[in-house]
């Protein structure tokens, strides 16, 4: 599968909504893990905010690459942001859309957002 790598160097990112954990099924409850890690998989949304357009983007990040408080406005920085472009098909409907993974998301300020 295509990973397309992203540059967020000139970007404005903040957190929309704090990490929760990614669940892998929705009856069972079931936590997501990295398959080659076994850490636990948290999503983020962020706000990112490039060329004056804003983008809600939720993140997929493992859960050591979390540092911080990372409360709603904070400021952070993205390391290692790929896109993967994915497809599947349920009941006869196709559905298609890009997900995106992170690294590491870390604060950019040391004191928490108002």
């Amino acid at each position: 599968m295509r990973l397309i790598p992203v540059d967020t160097s000139s970007a404005l990112v903040m957190v929309a909504q704090p990490p929760a954990p990614k669940i892998a099924n929705r009856q069972t409850g079931e936590v997501a893990t990295d398959r080659e890690t076994g850490a636990t998989l948290m999503t983020v949304d962020v706000m990112f905010v490039m060329d004056g357009n804003a983008e809600i983007l939720n993140l997929v990040v493992p859960q050591t690459g979390i540092s911080g408080e990372l409360a709603m406005g904070t400021p952070v920085a993205l390391t290692g942001v790929i896109a993967r472009p994915w497809e599947n098909e349920f009941n006869g409907q196709k559905r298609h859309g890009i997900s995106f993974r992170a690294v590491a998301v870390t604060p950019l300020t040391a004191t928490k957002a108002a």
